[in-house]
């Protein structure tokens, strides 16, 4: 019996509407494809394979004429970008539909690719969440993390080895992004290290021996192809002088811990910053599933006082702890924001058993029962 339940992801386009969907290598978009459009109304052209990526990137021009009026999706678009004004055309002259996939939009933005002009809809996947699986361990995932093939896998550090050499070659040396690999390579390992933290490209690059510049532009990669994002800083009080700069982190748990070659346990900060970091995935994937116009932020004062997560404009404060027991200690900061800013809600993530609430109405909830309200869209 499979781990993995149901993913969240759902598509249900129009006759006369086309989407992108975006997501890191392995997440699953090809897997979600085949099981949601297996039917003789759907044409897949998967540009992994290598007979099928010669005939369209030698003459793009053969997907209009191979148009059969079908739903057409097409797998990796980003390795032949050309294609996409072939897409355009078949949109507007031929009310055609597609889906396109894609792990990278770096490729497509550098060589100023078509992109249809709005005509697309958006939809991302991200790594597995807790709730789509039906056995989470969370000292596990933090080592494994939850792309779905290292999640599954009797060997998910062998798995991640093979990501982090799969990316360098096929996405990093293939489409020439650096010449200096050895740099790059370090680069991650160093990124790891400062993973969920404020960026500082000064010091990233003084570990690894390159410019500032370069540091920047490879975060800058980083973020194109998907393997993370930053979290902005929240920056609209009136009050304070806060911190301006993001946090920048990687998509997956796993992969951070694999290239930072750490192996979190419960009670140590290693464990608290792997914590932290999955809430941080279990709110990405709900803001790409069920509410895409959510802003998720983070507070920091100049003076260091911060709040890991806040949801909207201040809707709700969230504070994660690795700890199964919260006191006064855990609560300086969020009060702190508390008594500055008017706030709809006030949490604590953490391992605690029970949901309990406090009098000044922070809501201490134990990390599953705040994953379960999340995703039955009580909390936001």
């Amino acid at each position: 019996m499979s781990k993995i339940v149901r993913r969240h992801l759902q598509i249900d386009l129009p006759k006369d509407r086309s989407a992108f969907l975006w997501g890191p290598r392995k997440v699953g978009k090809t897997t979600w494809i085949k099981n949601r459009f297996q039917t003789d109304e759907v044409k897949i052209i998967d540009l992994l394979k290598t007979d099928v990526y010669a005939d369209y990137a030698s003459r793009p021009a053969l997907l209009r004429e191979r148009h059969q009026g079908q739903f057409t999706v097409i797998d990796e678009i980003q390795k032949i970008p050309a294609l996409l004004d072939e897409v355009h055309w078949l949109m507007e002259h031929k009310q055609a539909s597609f889906l396109l996939t894609g792990s990278s939009a770096r490729k497509l933005k550098r060589g100023h690719a078509n992109m249809l002009g709005g005509r697309a809809w958006r939809f991302e996947m991200g790594p597995l969440s807790c709730h789509e699986v039906s056995e989470f361990k969370l000292e596990s995932v933090m080592q494994t993390g939850l792309i779905a093939p290292h999640y599954l896998s009797p060997n998910a550090d062998m798995d991640l080895r093979s990501y982090v050499s799969d990316y360098l070659k096929e996405e990093i040396v293939a489409e020439a992004l650096t010449q200096n690999i050895p740099a790059f390579a370090e680069f991650l390992r160093v990124a790891a290290l400062t993973n969920a933290e404020l960026l500082n490209y000064t010091n990233v690059a003084r570990e690894c021996g390159v410019s500032a510049k370069i540091v920047r532009n490879y975060f800058q990669i980083l973020e194109d192809t998907l393997l993370g994002s930053v979290l902005p800083a929240w920056k609209k009080s009136k009050s304070r002088r806060l911190i301006q700069t993001g946090k920048f982190y990687f998509f997956d748990v796993g992969l951070a811990n694999h290239l930072a070659k750490r192996k979190p346990t419960q009670g140590t900060s290693d464990f608290g910053k792997s914590f932290e970091h999955l809430i941080h995935m279990e709110l990405l994937n709900y803001k790409r599933y069920r509410n895409p116009d959510l802003d998720i932020s983070f507070w920091r004062s100049a003076s260091g006082m911060e709040v890991d997560f806040i949801l909207g404009d201040m809707e709700i404060a969230i504070e994660v702890k690795s700890s199964k027991r919260i006191h006064d200690g855990h609560l300086r900061h969020l009060r702190s924001l508390q008594n500055e800013e008017q706030l709809k809600r006030t949490c604590v993530v953490c391992l605690e058993n029970e949901k309990r609430q406090l009098d000044d109405g922070i809501q201490i909830f134990p990390w599953k029962s705040f994953l379960d309200a999340l995703w039955k869209g009580e909390l936001v």
